[in-house]
């Protein structure tokens, strides 16, 4: 490679970098100043999925179980000597600190008890959401979209978040999309032994990642045989199950449930079109809830334009997560949450970049020739 060629190379990366860190940034305030981490004294507040609920191992059921970041902040938590986290807590009272209370507008950012944890939470979840773009960007590339088109769909899926993640959003939404795209990813670059890992890390962050488990199968097919695949299908979802049964056991005795059905919700919201109107606020913006007919005609349209430029395996993996994810969403998903549709973000994120790959490479036939 030329100078001039590396040159290039490394400057389109470190502003695929810069401006991936800014979608992020963008997006994580986007969550956050809507739904906090669901703590007490916000007006987003979840008894039984509150913060201090979670890291104290307390929450109800299912949310309890996505215990990723609340195990790994109070690992941490358990390991700082109580003589640093008091000088840390008093150094949150000196303007310019690092913990000052002007950072965040949370009430547990301001306890003695929790304010570590609270942070490490805060940190992870953005550098997951920073995590989440440069996957999915990388997914794109590995589905066969060229870099500028995977670079703007990225950027637009992680931008879409916050307002999927209506009527209700938790602080493991972002470490499991970051986790959905690096998974499709491997699963298109890298033998499956390589995601074994990654998808217990998944699962433990958050249980139904075991349901994405199937959809993975065409993407591990077109790397090696049917034996292979199937194989490697079976190991990554014998992990995933044993993540949860390992949860399951933990907090057996944790009020709540496994699932919570909504049948009858869902149908009754259904009945009330109505409802499909309801408003909410999202980047300082009155809109409307996600879960309105201007965006599933425009989420249609996309699908319908892009499906044909997608290869065939990615069109297999997308018919397998809807296939599971569209009637586990009617049963036992809280009406109008899209966020539980999550088993095809990916499939969106492609959708998106075989559009804006056919609209760039149209443009770049229809552009005239430049004078010499």
């Amino acid at each position: 490679m030329s100078q001039a060629g590396f040159q290039s190379k490394l400057y389109y990366r470190i502003f695929c970098l810069a401006l991936f860190f800014v979608a992020a940034a963008a997006s994580f305030n986007g969550y956050y100043d809507k739904w906090h981490f669901r703590e007490a004294g916000t007006g987003a507040f979840m008894a039984g999925a509150s913060f201090d609920a979670m890291v104290d191992g307390t929450a109800a059921r299912p949310y309890v179980y996505r215990q990723l970041l609340p195990m790994l902040a109070n690992g941490i938590d358990t390991r700082v000597p109580e003589r640093a986290k008091d000088w840390l807590y008093a150094a949150r009272l000196q303007s310019g600190r690092l913990f000052s209370e002007d950072f965040i507008d949370s009430p547990l950012a301001l306890s003695r008890t929790y304010f570590l944890r609270y942070w490490i939470v805060y940190v992870a979840v953005f550098l997951s959401a920073w995590i989440a773009v440069c996957a999915m960007y990388l997914a794109a590339q590995a589905a066969g979209s060229p870099p500028a088109a995977a670079a703007l769909a990225a950027v637009a899926m992680i931008l879409l978040m916050p307002y999927f993640l209506s009527r209700g959003g938790f602080f493991y939404d972002y470490p499991e999309l970051a986790f959905l795209a690096i998974v499709v990813w491997m699963a298109l670059r890298f033998d499956w032994g390589w995601i074994v890992p990654v998808a217990a890390l998944a699962a433990w962050n958050k249980e139904s990642f075991l349901l994405f488990i199937p959809a993975l199968y065409p993407l591990l097919r077109r790397r090696s045989s049917r034996a292979s695949a199937l194989a490697g299908t079976c190991v990554l979802g014998l992990t995933c199950a044993a993540v949860y049964w390992l949860l399951r056991l933990r907090f057996q005795s944790n009020p709540g449930g496994s699932v919570e059905m909504h049948l009858m919700d869902q149908i009754h919201y259904m009945l009330h079109p109505l409802n499909l109107l309801f408003r909410e606020k999202t980047y300082g913006v009155i809109v409307l809830q996600s879960f309105n007919p201007l965006l599933w005609a425009l989420i249609a349209w996309t699908a319908v334009r892009g499906w044909r430029f997608l290869p065939r395996a990615i069109q297999r993996h997308a018919q397998i997560a809807a296939v599971i994810n569209v009637p586990l969403y009617i049963l036992f998903c809280v009406p109008g949450e899209l966020r539980d549709l999550s088993l095809l973000y990916i499939t969106l994120l492609l959708l998106l970049a075989a559009n804006l790959s056919a609209w760039v490479d149209g443009q770049s036939r229809a552009a005239p020739p430049q004078p010499v």
